[in-house]
């Protein structure tokens, strides 16, 4: 009899035992989440600064797939990723207007300049008109490296040719197909002109020898934005963590990363989910 209950007890502790691993490895399970980003944001290195404290926070793996912002919103359109952040305004309009994605918070914002060679053979240093610097390369024919990738940076790059009433063409006008920090590269070594964002720049900025030759133009404003994929759209995308990812970004520890990392002596964003006076 006795051995009998003392089966029936070990018993009893074994299932209670097993249940409690499952339970324990189901909630220390890792979560995932895909982040489709910019190779601007990737080649800058703040990624690196502000994914582990994240991952850290919520149990989470972010796996990042870093292609131009074109790219990245047809990988979630195909729900290929569970949240964007790219930078691209009017594009990423019509990813939310079209369904696609919800929920868009701002985050961040630098600028784009354009760089060329110190010779400037076009005559462009010091010019205030993006417009207008790009009237001078194309009338010079002097080479121009363009990232050909449909990035947000290929994107304003073609925004500024057309408005210039231009439509790049000829052995001048180089185009790469491939991100920010390997144009970067290509221009440097055919010393070109480019047009790039700002962090890229300054994250490279000791390996190349191209100059900030025009800046300042408000067409050159260069905005980021965070946006989750829509559930309703692709049931299976991992939309709680996309949103605990979204308020994370924009919250005062999110913003204080941004807001505090720099490059070569030099601030590469700036917040703008919170005001920087406003940051703790």
């Amino acid at each position: 009899m006795y051995k009998n209950k003392s089966i029936i007890i070990t018993t009893i502790l074994f299932v209670l035992l097993a249940s409690f691993v499952f339970v324990g490895n189901s909630v220390l399970a890792q979560d995932r989440l895909i982040l489709a980003t910019t190779t601007s944001t990737e080649n800058s290195g703040l990624l690196d600064e502000l994914i582990p404290p994240f991952e850290e926070k919520f149990n989470t793996r972010v796996d990042v797939v870093s292609v131009g912002t074109g790219k990245a919103i047809s990988l979630a359109e195909n729900g290929d990723a569970d949240i964007i952040l790219v930078h691209a305004r009017d594009a990423e309009n019509a990813f939310v207007e079209d369904g696609y994605g919800v929920n868009r918070r701002d985050v961040m914002y630098n600028d784009f300049i354009i760089l060329g060679p110190p010779a400037d053979p076009a005559g462009i240093n010091g010019m205030e008109d993006a417009g207008e610097a790009f009237v001078k390369i194309a009338e010079n024919e002097s080479d121009f490296v363009s990232r050909g990738d449909d990035s947000g940076t290929n994107k304003k790059e073609l925004s500024i040719w057309s408005g210039a009433g231009i439509e790049p063409a000829g052995s001048w006008y180089i185009e790469t197909g491939q991100g920010m920090g390997a144009s970067l590269n290509v221009a440097n070594e055919k010393q070109a002109y480019i047009l790039a964002d700002r962090g890229t720049y300054l994250a490279y900025k000791a390996d190349i020898d191209l100059e900030i030759l025009v800046e300042g133009d408000p067409k050159l404003f260069n905005p980021y934005g965070i946006i989750p994929v829509n559930p309703a759209v692709h049931t299976h995308v991992n939309y709680q963590m996309a949103m605990a990812f979204v308020g994370y970004i924009t919250s005062q520890q999110g913003q204080k990363i941004i807001n505090e990392y720099t490059a070569y002596g030099e601030v590469l964003f700036n917040p703008s989910a919170i005001k920087p006076e406003n940051i703790k």
